[in-house]
């Protein structure tokens, strides 16, 4: 008699143990798989994030295949407040160096750069954005350098990250009023 409880009891036990490995592959693993999904995701964001960083400039870009468009009127920019009272204004002259063996020269107008003169309004708008976060003593620091970049940063997002591939500035003064 008791073999056979012992049986039973075994059985029982087998026939649990069964049921909550079916219980553990029913709901248990979907999720996981669910997890493991997120987690591709999550680190297919931050390759791209950290590809995404690293900005085409124009060194990379041989000259032969730099076109330069120049904005066609000056820009008068009040900087940001330095602290002393005084008005400080920016003047300079904008060209942007673009890659001609990007995919996208074609679409901005080739070598006439058409859709560049159309986006003119917005070009003008964003460098305007920069340059007035920015002091007379910021401004004019490592040779508008950080401005640059950061004009640089802005064209590409809008264009695409490898038209864009350079900001030059001419005639450049900066005043106190």
């Amino acid at each position: 008699m008791k073999k056979n409880l012992l049986a039973v009891i075994i059985l029982a036990l087998v026939l649990v143990n069964l049921i909550l490995t079916a219980v553990l592959v029913f709901s248990i693993i979907p999720q996981t798989k669910k997890s493991n999904e997120l987690i591709d995701q999550v680190c297919a964001a931050i390759n791209i994030e950290l590809e995404g960083g690293q900005n085409k400039d124009s060194s990379a870009v041989p000259i032969e295949e730099i076109a330069v468009y120049n904005i066609t009127d000056n820009f008068t920019v009040n900087l940001a407040d330095n602290g002393d009272g005084k008005k400080h204004y920016a003047v300079f002259s904008v060209g942007l160096s673009v890659n001609k063996t990007s995919e996208s020269y074609a679409t901005y107008g080739g070598d006439e750069m058409t859709e560049l003169t159309d986006k003119e309004t917005i070009i003008r708008s964003d460098i305007n954005t920069v340059v007035a976060k920015y002091t007379e003593e910021e401004f004019n620091a490592d040779g508008q350098k950080a401005v640059k970049e950061e004009i640089l940063s802005k064209m590409q997002d809008l264009f695409g990250s490898d038209y864009i591939v350079g900001v030059n500035f001419s005639s450049v003064a900066t005043e106190a009023h």
